[in-house]
């Protein structure tokens, strides 16, 4: 999602290697790493903390690479995909922290803006999920 409401380009990320072929030091199978990301899945991890997971403790850079395909799809692929995407989830996740904070602080201006803010992506973000069809249509 593009930066909305905030005046900065936003174009800083971090940078894959050039080469996209599996290093000649990673020992672990393609097998072994779906096998593991599967037992995280289980636990109720999502995808991006799967690949944090996968990276700092199993040493696979990228699971892409190793695979031929992304975590999700192949979390997907075994059914044990989350029901709502992981960004959607984190901004409800935001928007409801905000009313907390605002039952407690009802002068609180800044977050009444920020909730409506959050709100505004939720809305988008939901529009464009009913449009590729991985949200129902009548999702709310």
């Amino acid at each position: 999602m593009v930066r909305m409401h905030a005046p900065g380009k936003g174009i800083s990320q971090s940078a894959l290697p050039y080469r996209r072929s599996v290093p000649s030091w990673q020992k672990a199978t393609t097998e072994e790493i779906v096998e593991s990301m599967a037992k995280l899945a289980k636990k109720g991890l999502t995808p991006s903390q799967i690949g944090v997971i996968l990276r700092d403790s199993h040493g696979v850079a990228q699971v892409r690479f190793l695979t031929g395909s992304k975590i999700l799809r192949l979390l997907k692929a075994k059914g044990l995909g989350p029901d709502l995407p992981e960004d959607l989830y984190h901004l409800i996740k935001k928007a409801v922290a905000i009313r907390k904070h605002l039952e407690r602080n009802r002068k609180d201006r800044d977050a009444k803006f920020r909730l409506i803010l959050v709100e505004s992506k939720i809305h988008r973000l939901a529009r464009y999920y009913k449009t590729t069809r991985v949200l129902a249509p009548v999702w709310r």
